[in-house]
């Protein structure tokens, strides 16, 4: 049965790879790369493809009850060690009673694969929670903080046999955001598109591939902000006003809110003058990342940084027309920058 310690995407995977499988996976949470990738491993891999058409069923939440997802965990298996029975849209059963019974005394040659998107168990179901775990796996996908995506993408792209300098992740971070389906298709693409004799991401690939300006984007729009370049960032805000098309002038808005809460908090940290001390304190994958806070804490007083901050929420809420009836998408971030660097 599934152990004690709360399971993770890669525990899970390394255990099907082993062929170490429990009875029951029930997949559930906001993100649902994770999800589909597990289901999607188990549906190919268990099996062989001629044990498949007797032994393999795929159900959709919205069309069965728990009953007849029970019914079908409860069949033995044709001619094969198991069978699997994924059930997609798992959220939407309704009544759970049923299958809680079976999830007391499941079949070992079944692995039913329960698939939930889009949010979790209802916390008052102490006791269906209580089945799943002693039966088998409980995971939750959680989205990804966007600090930790540039690291995600670190990570695939190494595991693909490609390298990336920090700078590039960033870019594409910026670029693409935290859905991780639409992320790794793109990075799928980059792959790809890669000569078999560098395998190197740059942000010379990144603009080529991905359409993503390597002097105008997210990232170097930070770095200007971070460094107080005038003259970059407001050519940065002119290229998107005037190439809509390149992305939204208002995608630079979270961006830029979390980098000066961070710094914000930056300036309570109790040896705000060590890098490492920085990177600890804001909890950032290494001391590298923590320059851009130490810069930050140079060039902007804290006062400067409250003001900052409420400023940004003022742009934000006037992006959505409150109070702003029709000042331009272009005038507004040109005000909040003016704010920000002066």
């Amino acid at each position: 049965m599934a152990e004690n310690k709360t399971p993770t995407f890669d525990s899970i995977m390394h255990d099907l790879k082993e062929r170490k499988f429990v009875p029951v996976y029930y997949l559930m949470g906001d993100e649902s790369y994770y999800i589909d990738k597990i289901a999607d491993y188990i549906a190919e891999n268990v099996l062989q493809p001629e044990e498949r058409d007797f032994n393999q069923t795929v159900l959709f939440g919205s069309d069965v009850t728990a009953s007849q997802i029970a019914d079908a965990a409860k069949r033995y298996p044709m001619m094969s060690e198991h069978q699997v029975v994924i059930v997609k849209e798992a959220q939407l059963v309704k009544s759970t009673e049923p299958l809680e019974s079976y999830l007391k005394k499941p079949l070992a040659s079944t692995i039913l694969v329960m698939c939930h998107k889009n949010g979790t168990i209802d916390g008052r179901k102490r006791d269906y929670v209580k089945a799943i775990t002693s039966a088998g796996v409980l995971f939750e996908s959680k989205k990804l903080r966007e600090r930790d995506l540039p690291v995600f993408i670190e990570n695939y792209l190494r595991k693909n046999g490609a390298g990336i300098d920090p700078k590039s992740a960033q870019i594409i971070s910026d670029s693409i955001g935290a859905d991780l389906n639409r992320l790794v298709g793109e990075l799928d693409k980059l792959l790809i598109a890669l000569p078999e004799t560098d395998k190197r991401v740059t942000p010379q690939v990144v603009e080529d591939q991905i359409g993503v300006s390597k002097d105008f984007n997210a990232f170097e729009l930070r770095d200007a902000v971070v460094n107080r370049n005038v003259f970059k960032a407001n050519q940065i805000i002119k290229y998107f006003d005037e190439n809509p098309k390149a992305g939204s002038i208002y995608s630079f808005l979270p961006m830029l809110f979390n980098y000066f809460q961070n710094l914000m908090i930056a300036y309570y940290c109790p040896q705000r003058n060590s890098q490492d001390a920085v990177a600890a304190w804001l909890e950032l994958r290494s001391p590298w990342a923590a320059k851009d806070y130490m810069t930050g804490m140079r060039n902007y007083a804290g006062m400067k940084v409250m003001q900052i901050i409420s400023k940004i929420r003022e742009i934000d809420a006037k992006s959505k027309g409150l109070d702003n009836p029709n000042t331009p998408p272009g005038e507004l971030m040109r005000e909040l920058i003016f704010f920000i660097l002066h």
